[in-house]
């Protein structure tokens, strides 16, 4: 076998579960990222009651090294562990903050809720990680044979989010390797987030390809969309159903809104209303059975109905040291993103109950967010279950929805007044279905091409990872066009898809 070389124990094809190892030398690799499968990508891996179970050698896995704390890419950790790993866990600093939260709440969901086994769990974590600043290179492994160190750099995804740099040195006078994973790469003008500078080169790039087959909306088109939905909720005394993961996207919405209700506030500012405090907009919500159309934005109440999506969302009020500079400067003139007057936090399910009850019975617009962001678990399915037929309610997509998600199945079918179903019974959509490209967390296929392109030393071999196969084949193809134009040499290798549907037009 020559080396590096590269196995993918997940997301080769498709967009979950993202495991790759890179094998540096004979009994040397490192493991990047290690996450769920869900949805369409799960099914295929077989009937057995547990199909995320570490099924590959840990001989030799020096580390594991994690772009993100999302669940598609760390969700399977506490398989890892179980299966015996004990190595060291690197991820940039902010991660290592929003982690532990992560594994804490995959723990309970698939091994146990004991809380002095989740305890010792957290314990042995905390004990791995080692937050790695930006910019800076970790030595893995330094003998004789082999010099490896790793580096860290912004991927503007969410918070913490990193690409990894790994460079190889196989010994003296030989050429070094330099491998790239880009974990998931963000869109351009992501809030709260500084911005990713790609690397200066690349020997061998494993690229995300998720939206590799389309472009998004910009930044300000998908604001106005975002007001358009809502000011339709204002006029139909109706709610807005926003599915949404509880880290990264829930707080960039938060920062979205607080922004909208701000500029709203000073354009009546002739006229203002009294401020509407947290304390005073639940009490509006569960007491007044009805509120009158046109209610404005406000006193328009949003409801972060998701017990982990609160503590994401105190974590990365902590982390505002790592927000960007229009974030910052939001919080020194006086304002609070992520902690805002119409803002109201639901933990208890008792008061989940009470809020959805309320909201079927009752006739007000409302914004609730709530998780998870494919439909396929969490409070927003009782809020489907309970709001999908009825018309004066909105259902809002803001994210990626994979194949087999039922998500993905209200996305595809509510504008046809199709039906999903939960829990093995259908439910007609009545309510109106949309969906804003421009508020995705992943780059889109200018942004993937770019992210190459802007190297210094262009890639030889890029290995498409993270994406179905349409968008896997657009990536490809866009990418051999750039090369071909600048009269570059370089391979683009599809894993998971054979040689003969690579050849695509």
């Amino acid at each position: 076998m020559e080396y590096p070389h590269i196995t993918h124990h997940g997301a080769q094809d498709g967009v979950t579960g993202s495991c790759h190892q890179l094998h540096m030398a004979q009994h040397s690799s490192v493991l990047i990222d290690c996450g769920l499968f869900q949805g369409a990508d799960a099914s295929p891996l077989g009937a057995r009651a547990d199909h995320q179970i570490i099924e590959f050698s840990l001989d030799g896995i020096r580390a594991l090294i994690v772009t993100h704390v999302h669940a598609d890419h760390v969700g399977r950790i506490p398989y890892l562990l179980a299966a015996g790993f004990n190595g060291p866990i690197l991820c940039s600093e902010p991660s290592s903050k929003l982690l532990p939260i992560v594994l804490e709440d995959a723990f309970k969901l698939t091994f146990s809720r004991d809380q002095k086994q989740v305890e010792r769990y957290l314990k042995q974590v905390q004990e791995r990680i080692i937050a790695l600043p930006y910019d800076h290179w970790f030595t893995l492994q330094n003998d004789e044979g082999l010099e490896a160190k790793v580096r860290l750099q912004r991927a503007a995804h969410m918070l913490g989010s990193a690409y990894i740099e790994v460079d190889l040195q196989y010994g003296p006078g030989q050429t070094s390797k330099r491998v790239v994973f880009s974990g998931d790469l963000g869109a351009l003008g992501a809030p709260i987030l500084k911005p990713c500078v790609p690397p200066k080169r690349a020997d061998i790039l494993v690229l995300e390809s998720t939206y590799g087959d389309r472009l998004h909306e910009d930044r300000s088109t998908r604001r106005q969309r975002l007001e358009q939905v809502i000011e339709h909720a204002l006029a139909n005394n109706g709610t807005v159903l926003i599915p949404a993961f509880s880290v990264g996207r829930t707080q960039e919405l938060l920062y979205e809104l607080e922004d909208i209700i701000h500029s709203k506030k000073l354009d009546t500012a002739a006229a203002p209303e009294p401020p509407v405090g947290a304390g005073h907009a639940r009490e509006n919500l569960q007491t007044t059975p009805s509120a009158p159309a046109g209610t404005d934005w406000p006193s328009l109440p949003i409801i972060l109905d998701s017990p982990l999506a609160s503590r994401f969302t105190q974590a990365y009020r902590e982390l505002k040291d790592h927000w960007n500079d229009e974030a910052q400067a939001r919080v020194q003139s006086g304002r609070t993103p992520l902690a805002f007057d119409q803002l109201i936090t639901i933990d208890s399910h008792a008061d989940h109950q009470k809020i959805l009850n309320h909201l079927v019975s009752s006739a007000r617009p409302v914004i609730v967010i709530a998780g998870n962001g494919m439909c396929s678990s969490g409070r927003i399915v009782n809020y489907l279950k309970a709001m999908l037929g009825d018309p004066r309610h909105d259902v809002l997509f803001v994210g990626y929805q994979a194949r087999g998600t039922p998500g993905h199945a209200i996305q595809r079918f509510g504008p046809r007044n199709g039906y999903v179903e939960f829990d093995g019974q259908r439910y007609e959509i009545r309510a109106a279905v949309h969906s804003i490209g421009g508020y995705s967390a992943h780059a889109d296929q200018a942004g993937l091409v770019g992210f190459v392109t802007a190297m210094e030393q262009w890639p030889g071999e890029i290995r498409l990872v993270h994406g179905d196969k349409s968008a896997k084949c657009a990536l490809a193809n866009a990418l051999r066009e750039r090369y071909l134009s600048q009269a570059r040499e370089g391979d683009v290798i599809l894993p998971g898809i054979t040689n003969d549907e690579e050849a695509v037009s």
